[in-house]
């Protein structure tokens, strides 16, 4: 097994890997991570913009996202893996690999403050950018795990499509109360200025489920 860095040990991390020479150098423990590491990596990629920043039920579609990732991301870090995280905000906010239970905790308070600063300025934001970023950021062979909604991945296919080339890519789609089983009868819709009468019916997204799974994208739809 070859070796691909030597980084600084944290909570959780395998003590059977500490590097003798980085440690006495440093005065602190240092871990060697291997290639073989790579089969256990995964990045999370959250996207807090505009239109994952409402919901109908218990809770928002972002906040939806971020415990979904949560709970993907502890699932690696405690069997030993890499957990990177990155967030498509009002800005592009990254969280560099590494793992341990510490540096996961570390995981969960940036998608916590990142989505706290989405609240209070939400944006349209750039998910293509971030995807150009999570291609830098995870390596050939990765696992990248993208918590979104159908709305939100428009116009950003073929950077989905270049990420899914080299790297496992799972799509994580947020779905709302309102879009599987809405409520029945004639309802009145304000925007605050203008109002309108409609019957919401459920959407077929089946088409859209088949051209993303066309790009190499494994979809998963998450239900409230």
């Amino acid at each position: 097994m070859d070796l691909r860095e030597i980084r600084a040990y944290v909570a959780g991390d395998d003590p059977r890997r500490l590097d003798p020479a980085a440690t006495a150098r440093t005065g602190h423990p240092h871990i060697r991570s291997l290639h073989e590491d790579r089969d256990d990596t995964i990045l999370l990629l959250a996207d807090f913009r505009a239109p994952m920043l409402w919901g109908t039920g218990a809770a928002l579609r972002s906040v939806r996202a971020a415990r979904h990732l949560a709970q993907a991301g502890w699932t690696v870090a405690l069997r030993g893996g890499s957990v990177a995280c990155l967030v498509a905000g009002t800005r592009v906010a990254e969280l560099r690999g590494a793992g341990g239970e510490g540096h996961m905790a570390a995981v969960c308070n940036a998608l916590a403050r990142q989505h706290d600063g989405a609240l209070a300025a939400p944006g349209q934001g750039d998910l293509i950018q971030a995807i150009a970023r999570a291609a830098r950021m995870s390596p050939a062979g990765g696992r990248v795990l993208l918590a979104t909604c159908l709305d939100g991945l428009a116009g950003a296919e073929d950077a989905l499509a270049q990420l899914c080339r080299r790297r496992a890519v799972t799509l994580a789609l947020m779905l709302d109360d309102s879009e599987i089983q809405p409520p029945p009868g004639v309802l009145a819709v304000s925007d605050g200025q203008h109002s309108r009468i409609v019957r919401l019916a459920a959407p077929d997204i089946s088409a859209d489920l088949s051209r993303l799974r066309a790009l190499g994208a494994t979809v998963a739809e998450v239900a409230p």
